[in-house]
């Protein structure tokens, strides 16, 4: 994963009563996986909550951490909860009624295994066409962080020889190393099968082919979702209703993710240059929200901060 942890705001608030009045509800701590999209768009959030009065913290973690946090009330929200791959982890959550699911902040994403072109054009189209061609892909697998679930999906399919691909493994690394692989095998001699997911960078930049998956092992459409602990959508209303309202196209979120980790511009810039030249979408947003103070419509206390 690339890092920019210049650009970070890491660490949790101290939840502590200033000299001018700031409650915890006016302290909003996201946390997000170190996934670009993941951080363009939490950064996009926080700024914008800023903009509103509000005091906000970024904390980066595994989504097994954040899970744990939001729970402990040390995380407020992760707008970075994928669908279905990660429902067997959030679902029980949600039942138990400590964390709520705002919004599908995301909609026609994709997250599974996925072919470059060159591979997709020799006939490789479903994931029942890897095991006939093992050797052309090493018998391999590319993923990204040890622990990340379509990682586990990749492993699962291995210890079940589903698609008879029991002599296959996962070889985990990072999102930079992964696409480093893709792009070192990006030819015809080299085959490579690797988790692919969008909104991301490598759909503009790569011929990216999605493999069909008779068994059902990555599950159906991917939506991406907001979720926050229950206790903080009690204190913090106001931020709830934005929350649950902050729903992007992802060809924005495609857009964001190109300039923040291809182009590496800096993580700030990228998420207070859009704000800036997006007010009719951001007016959406913020329908019916108030600023932090709750003295002012959140749109004109956005607009007066551009």
């Amino acid at each position: 994963m690339m890092q920019h942890p210049h650009a970070l705001r890491t660490g949790l608030l101290v939840a502590s009563l200033s000299v001018a009045g700031l409650a915890q509800a006016d302290e909003i701590r996201f946390a997000t996986p170190p996934w670009p999209g993941a951080t363009v768009k939490t950064e996009v959030a926080s700024q914008l909550l800023e903009r509103l009065g509000y005091e906000t913290s970024v904390k980066e973690a595994s989504t097994a951490i954040i899970l744990e946090g939001l729970v402990g009330d040390d995380i407020d929200v992760d707008m970075a909860l994928w669908r279905p791959s990660q429902g067997a982890m959030l679902d029980p959550r949600l039942e138990s009624g400590e964390l709520v699911e705002l919004v599908h902040n995301i909609q026609g994403a994709r997250f599974k295994l996925a072919v470059p072109g060159h591979v997709w054009d020799a006939g490789v189209h479903s994931m029942t066409d890897l095991a006939e061609h093992a050797e052309r892909f090493d018998h391999s697998f590319y993923g990204i962080e040890p622990g990340n679930v379509g990682n586990e999906i990749m492993q699962d399919a291995i210890d079940e020889d589903v698609y008879g691909l029991g002599d296959w493994r996962v070889v985990a690394s990072s999102v930079t190393g992964m696409l480093s692989q893709l792009e070192a095998n990006n030819n015809d001699d080299r085959w490579t099968a690797f988790l692919g997911w969008e909104p991301h960078w490598m759909n503009v930049v790569y011929d990216v082919h999605y493999l069909e998956d008779p068994e059902g092992l990555w599950g159906g459409a991917s939506t991406v979702s907001t979720v926050a602990s229950a206790a903080f959508i009690e204190r913090a209303p106001n931020v709830a209703t934005f929350l649950e309202q902050m729903v992007v196209p992802i060809e924005v979120q495609n857009a964001w993710v190109h300039e923040f980790s291809r182009e590496e511009r800096p993580l700030d810039d990228v998420a207070r240059d859009w704000l800036d030249a997006n007010p009719d979408l951001v007016g959406e947003w913020l329908e019916g929200v108030s600023s932090a103070d709750a003295s002012t419509p959140a749109l004109e206390a956005y607009l007066t901060r551009r």
